[in-house]
């Protein structure tokens, strides 16, 4: 039977898509997990593929063509098979694709048998790039009563930990997801009905169970009970069985070495070939006249170090595992390149001090580089661009990242048409998206949309570093702390102050001299703060 295959919904806030490309054509033989075309959504071009296997029948947009999102994409089917049925809208429900692979974690299929009043509530998509999230903590539990706009949890996407709130009255009847357990997008999250409502055909048939990424992390103390139980095997004490490798087992046996009185050195105290090759066998008890010697005469004790040697292992957070994807591709797609440059900021430490004179008045240096960013990137527009494999896009507005540290990782909020901001809106909108960024508060749309960034590790007394770029950008600039240092000015040694700053640029995009040319334009800037108020 033919397969509908309609426009993906590949984001949250995608409301339709354009076919940048097909990348097979109609006849072509499709096997699951080929790549068929690529979309391109309101915030990325992504690679589209075939869960479904069979003969490319028809093409139902074409290559540059928009759409909305569920209208008839591709239809795949038999050989020979007719479709007329299906071109004439008569395809129905049945027949149209599931979203997903049967093989993966099943989401809702909204049946006859939900009961009346009952809503299944899967996990959200709360940013484009979630394919998981963590169930951080549930603020209710099952029997509370809830009204529409009750928070139910706290979700850990891969860039924030936000509120899920319910859009339902009712009770709360079953939890799918438990604290700390990771499941996918659609994935069973909860359902909310009247109260009494039997939903056992829902949770345990209708709706797939969840399935977690990894299991709920063990306590820090089951952790430290197992570092201990695997360190004492193969001693004496510990009575049980003991672990150690064939070819040690041979050894022991052909030296005549009881394998426990043996310490292991491999991996959980597992004996090796080493382990019993190096072993010394306890010297007998010495006899009564020879202990009385031995107590006569000062004891000379080696110092052998003792200790346990024991890891903690973390799970790993959605935030991390979304830098780790991000940077890795970035840094190995992106051919990267450095540039340096040193300025000398006796002038904008003067205008700063001048500046936080005034009442209900505060800039940092770092809202004085992202100013003099956001002005030389309109005087050099091809550091303002993102690459792609067939054009290159020149940004005609200008919207500057600002990176931040939390206790999870790294966040780039976004200054939205930064050049039109003056130094005192900078400050305070820098201030009010730090503030909501280490409190887990950031919504997606204030994380998405930069054009280039700044990356700060002044306030750590870091002179100078490099930064991956943050893609789709082309550039992103690293700044380090003002050195007080000798310099030299109308050929005399004074003390001055200098800041060193390095852009990173993205070579296919960004050449060598207009990199050195950017850096020229933002550093007469900085030296010269009053021209950024005009």
């Amino acid at each position: 039977m033919a397969t509908v295959i309609n426009m993906p919904r590949l984001s949250d806030t995608m409301e339709e898509g354009v076919v940048a490309k097909w990348l097979v054509k109609k006849g072509d033989k499709i096997s699951e997990g080929d790549i068929l075309a690529e979309i391109e959504t309101d915030k990325a071009t992504m690679e589209f593929e075939s869960f479904y296997e069979g003969i490319l029948l028809h093409i139902g947009i074409e290559e540059g063509e928009t759409a909305p999102v569920d209208q008839l994409l591709a239809i795949i089917g038999d050989e020979g098979e007719d479709i007329s049925g299906l071109l004439n809208g008569s395809a129905s429900a049945a027949e149209e694709p599931k979203e997903e692979k049967t093989e993966e974690v099943a989401t809702t299929n909204v049946s006859a048998e939900i009961p009346e009043g009952v809503e299944v509530i899967t996990m959200p998509r709360l940013s484009d790039t979630m394919e998981e999230g963590t169930v951080a903590s549930w603020l209710k539990k099952v029997g509370d009563t809830i009204e529409e706009g009750d928070i139910l949890a706290e979700i850990e996407t891969d860039k924030a930990t936000m509120e899920f709130e319910s859009f339902y009255n009712g009770t709360l009847l079953h939890i799918g997801i438990e604290e700390g357990q990771t499941a996918p997008v659609d994935a069973l999250l909860a359902i909310i009905g009247p109260a009494g409502t039997d939903v056992s055909g829902i949770k345990d048939g209708n709706v797939a169970p969840a399935t977690t990424s990894s299991k709920p992390e063990e306590t820090s103390a089951q952790k430290k009970e197992e570092t201990k139980t695997t360190t004492t095997i193969g001693s004496e004490s510990s009575g049980g069985r003991i672990f150690a490798s064939p070819l040690a087992k041979k050894i022991a046996a052909d030296k005549g070495i009881d394998l426990s009185q043996v310490k292991g050195s491999g991996e959980n105290g597992r004996i090796v070939k080493k382990d019993v090759e190096s072993f010394t066998p306890a010297a007998a008890a010495p006899s009564s006249d020879s202990t009385k010697e031995a107590a006569s005469a000062p004891a000379v004790q080696p110092y052998i170090p003792a200790g346990e040697e024991s890891f903690e292992e973390v799970k790993n957070s959605q935030m991390r595992k979304a830098i780790a994807r991000g940077l890795s591709a970035s840094k190995f797609n992106a051919p990267h390149y450095y540039l340096t440059i040193e300025v000398d900021m006796e002038n904008a430490m003067a205008s700063r001090k001048y500046i936080n004179g005034l009442p209900d008045t505060k800039v940092s240096f770092n809202d004085m580089v992202v100013k003099a960013c956001a002005m030389a990137l309109r005087k050099h527009p091809q550091v303002n661009t993102q690459w792609s494999d067939d054009v290159t896009k020149y940004a005609k507005h200008i919207s500057i990242g600002v990176a931040v540290a939390v206790p999870d990782g790294l966040v780039v909020p976004v200054l939205p048409f930064t050049d039109q901001m003056s130094l005192t809106q900078i400050g305070a909108n820098v201030k009010e998206l730090a503030g909501k960024a280490r409190n887990k508060k950031l919504t997606p749309q204030e994380m998405s949309g930069s054009t280039f960034t700044v990356s700060n590790l002044g306030m750590f007394g870091i002179q100078e570093f490099t930064s991956i770029i943050n893609q789709p950008n082309s550039a992103i600039l690293s700044v380090g702390t003002i050195v007080e240092k000798p310099v030299v000015k109308d050929g005399q040694i004074v003390v001055g102050n200098t800041m060193k700053v390095t852009l990173a640029c993205d070579h296919r995009t960004v050449d060598g001299a207009t990199g050195a040319q950017f850096l020229q334009t933002l550093k007469q800037y900085l030296e010269n703060p009053v021209t950024m108020l005009a």
